[in-house]
């Protein structure tokens, strides 16, 4: 049977990429992580690790055991999360990834709330994009995936539970009054993640033109930046607008083309207290935005 531990080991030697950085990672002295190496090669019969200059460097199996001792740690470690919050919310973590409109605009809410009424329970945060919120979701690193997707955005895996949060109005901005996608057809676009691109080129089809993207950044500030300096137009949610809004910026929303936003869970109902604490949570500070409607279908 694999050891957990050297399994904790090789993942940190995976991620990190030295043994150095991996003793550092894990409080261990470097002979301790060589140690529980060879141990772990001794119980698989396979080489995981070669040497490569003064460095080492994962074999294909070592490889592929790395990436399943990430699944198996995250789990062990959600598994510890959701008995701790079983004992009760006095203790216990909730791992959230999250995209930026939301980070900035629904989580601080959301984490002052839990602060006040559950003040032992910890949220840790990632900021990261959907597809890749999803992966840690299943992955067992997070808890609670925070995510957007369209109306022809492809649907999430069939295992991930999607609590519908709100739907946020996406908006075309430019330096010019009552602005429309058709009337900027000739424009240069800003194009951003790849699931807002997808949208974009969607949209732009159904009014007949496809998009000249002459930019590409997922940093809403940049965006904004090069919209005001006459270099390129762009869509926006309104929570990321709320966040920052720049001078010089025309933005006309979209009626027929809003973000929806889902707090995504995994495996079968019910969630463990803490994690459902956070949703009730992020539910509460999505309600006070206003922009909470009827859930369409995920």
């Amino acid at each position: 049977m694999l050891d957990v531990t050297r399994l904790r080991v090789l993942d940190a030697l995976a991620r990190l990429g030295s043994v150095t950085a991996a003793a550092r990672e894990l409080h261990y002295a470097q002979p301790t992580i060589s140690h529980h190496l060879a141990r772990l090669e001794a119980e698989t019969g396979a080489q995981l690790l070669q040497r490569v200059g003064r460095g080492i460097r994962l074999t294909p199996a070592g490889q592929l055991l790395a990436e399943r001792a990430a699944e198996i740690i995250g789990r062990i470690d959600a598994a510890d999360a959701e008995l701790h919050a079983h004992v009760g919310l006095t203790a216990g973590r909730v791992r959230v990834a999250a995209f930026s409109s939301v980070v900035s605009a629904l989580i601080p809410q959301a984490v002052a709330a839990l602060a006040r009424d559950h003040p032992g329970l910890e949220v840790a945060l990632t900021n990261t994009q959907p597809p890749e919120a999803i992966e840690m979701l299943r992955a067992g690193t997070v808890e609670l995936a925070i995510i957007f997707r369209y109306d022809d955005t492809h649907p999430e895996p069939g295992d991930v539970r999607l609590h519908h949060l709100l739907d946020d109005p996406l908006y075309l901005l430019s330096i010019r009054q009552e602005a429309s996608l058709a009337a900027l057809r000739d424009a240069t676009w800003i194009a951003g993640c790849a699931r807002c691109t997808s949208h974009l080129l969607s949209i732009c089809a159904d009014e007949g033109f496809e998009p000249k993207i002459g930019y590409t950044t997922d940093d809403m500030v940049v965006m904004q930046s090069l919209v005001a300096a006459g270099l390129g137009v762009t869509t926006s949610p309104g929570l990321a607008l709320s966040a920052h809004g720049t001078t010089g910026v025309v933005a006309t929303e979209l009626p027929r083309s809003p973000q929806h936003i889902y707090a995504a869970t995994y495996g079968e109902p019910p969630d463990p207290p803490a994690t459902a604490a956070v949703l009730a949570a992020l539910t509460e500070a999505a309600a006070s935005t206003g922009r909470v409607r009827a859930a369409p279908d995920a």
